[in-house]
């Protein structure tokens, strides 16, 4: 088959095509032959650091599409021809690739309703927003967000899922993206470029401060963010932790938590690997239902995913960048 590889840690651009072995499915496992697979930040940044567990050449990706086309042992919910996605396990060869395998219990169903393109730009992206407000912020009706980086995958996301729980929306985004944020539900957009973003959160909020951030863009903006929260508030750190050491004890009794997909897998845990299944299924129904937009911003081909990674590294593309091998 027919896969991008990467050779040895290195940048996007020593990826190369090749042909390598078709992939067979082990006890409880399926292969898929992948209709379409999404770029995501960890690619680039796992490409260049490389992990222990990987033989080379690897294959990157961790969202996947398309149909089953083989059935290891020991499963008995799946048949070929059934169309699924999912998130895969950082530690095993992915989705850039003609075929993947992966294990049966973390397949979610992909309805007639929804394409592949539109599947595949869900996982990674999709399930970490969903996680952060859902599964460890517990957002609220009428409850305040703050959304930094919402016009990137996860913050995307995280804005559509926000506004659709009801909750009150603040983005940040530079003005290019604002309209577009907006759309996807924030009621107020800050410019990080040219406004200072504490002040005009704490305006927003009356000096109240966010019950509730989701923090994309790392250390330094979730450490400032620990002065945005109100009291009892959350914060949902997809990039980095911040700096504890700003933390004053005993004056706001924050929660903060760190969210890590891929650590579902690398656990060991299967019941939290079934776990980003049973959120892929209600993510996948939101957008059936046209209450979450898959955010699909380009949809490219094989040989373009270099460049594409490229770009993404720069942190200012917006939505998701979808791979589309099979129309």
């Amino acid at each position: 088959m027919k896969a991008l590889v990467l050779d040895q840690p290195g940048p996007p651009d020593t990826l190369r095509m090749a042909d390598i072995l078709t992939p067979q499915p082990g006890a409880g496992q399926v292969r898929v032959r992948v209709h379409a697979f999404a770029l995501n930040p960890v690619d680039y940044k796992r490409a260049q650091t490389g992990y222990p567990a990987w033989k080379y050449p690897f294959v990157l990706g961790l969202d996947v599409a398309g149909t089953i086309d083989a059935v290891g042992s020991e499963v008995a919910d799946w048949q070929a021809g059934d169309r699924v996605f999912y998130h895969g396990d950082l530690s095993r060869p992915g989705g850039y690739a003609e075929y993947a395998v992966a294990m049966a219990h973390v397949l979610i169903r992909v309805p007639g309703e929804v394409s592949f393109v539109e599947a595949a730009a869900l996982p990674t992206a999709g399930l970490t927003a969903y996680q952060a407000l859902f599964r460890r912020l517990h957002i609220q009706p009428g409850q305040s967000v703050l959304v930094t980086g919402g016009a990137g995958g996860v913050g995307g996301f995280a804005v559509q899922l926000a506004a659709w729980a009801g909750a009150t929306v603040i983005a940040t985004a530079s003005a290019y993206n604002h309209d577009y944020l907006r759309k996807l539900g924030a009621r107020h957009v800050i410019d990080y470029n040219t406004e200072d973003v504490v002040e005009r959160v704490r305006s927003l909020t009356g000096g109240r401060g966010v019950d509730a951030m989701v923090d994309t863009l790392g250390s330094d903006s979730a450490t400032a963010g620990l002065d945005l929260l109100a009291f009892g508030g959350g914060l949902a750190c997809v990039s980095r932790l911040p700096d504890f050491t700003r933390i004053r004890p005993l004056t706001k009794a924050l929660s903060i938590h760190e969210i890590f997909l891929a650590g579902a897998y690398l656990s060991g845990d299967r019941s939290a690997q079934e776990g980003l299944a049973r959120m892929g299924r209600e993510m996948i129904e939101l957008v059936r239902t046209k209450r979450i937009d898959p955010t699909v911003s380009e949809i490219i081909s094989f040989a373009a995913v270099p460049d594409a990674l490229q770009r993404l590294s720069q942190r200012h593309v917006r939505g998701k960048i979808v791979v589309r091998l099979v129309n």
